[in-house]
């Protein structure tokens, strides 16, 4: 009975985080997190990019923390490096800029947000391995966003800024949301599990020595 109790709790469990995996997004836009690479994939109706976020912990230098990629959140301060990989080839002959501005929310839209400050700048240049890099120091808590500017100062239009909004500080493990939610419906449906079986076998119990008070 016991080995059956663990074996059905960890289905359940496993069944519980892959149904979390499936439902990776954010906002309403095609922002998910790429599950079969590094990082997540940003897109706006015009642009996208593989992005990936690396913190290098302001507490010292481990290497391995430093290694681990993110996606849109980060769990603390410290020097942040940030990567884009251009998908579409035709913008790695445009100059893209780059600005990394703190925000504060203002609806649940990618774009629904007021600038609070700019954190860093980069000046637009060409790109042409694929790859935009930058980094910055991220000295609190909050809502960011990687603002990538194709075009740099000839672009107008609000389509040319692929805006990439990350959290940081929301939680340990840099793990979303739904990634949250997914582990404490698991962990919620193996004390379930738990709890039923330990009353069903109660009862089984009780019933067996009732059966066997009457045989005698």
């Amino acid at each position: 009975m016991k080995n059956t109790i663990v074996t059905l709790c960890g289905i359940l469990l496993f069944s519980t985080l892959l149904h979390g995996c499936d439902k990776l997004k954010f906002d309403d836009k095609p922002q998910i997190e790429d599950i079969n690479s590094v990082g997540c994939l940003i897109t706006n109706d015009f642009y996208a990019v593989h992005f990936s976020a690396y913190l290098k912990s302001s507490g010292g230098n481990d290497r391995d923390a430093l290694l681990r990629p993110y996606c849109q959140n980060i769990p603390g301060v410290g020097k942040a490096f940030f990567a884009a990989d251009l998908i579409d080839r035709d913008i790695r002959k445009t100059p893209i800029g780059v600005r990394v501005v703190e925000v504060q929310k203002t609806g649940s839209k990618p774009d629904d947000f007021t600038e609070l400050r700019t954190i860093a700048e980069f000046p637009a240049k060409l790109y042409p391995r694929g790859v935009v890099e930058a980094q910055a120091d991220i000295d609190k808590n909050g809502d960011y966003v990687l603002v990538l500017i194709v075009g740099g100062e000839d672009a107008l239009a609000e389509e040319d800024k692929l805006k990439i909004p990350f959290t940081v500080g929301g939680n340990m493990f840099g793990l979303s949301t739904e990634w949250l939610i997914a582990l404490a419906a698991g962990w919620v449906l193996v004390v379930a599990v738990v709890i039923f079986q330990v009353v069903l076998l109660r009862k089984r119990r009780k019933a067996n020595k009732i059966a066997a008070a009457q045989q005698d």
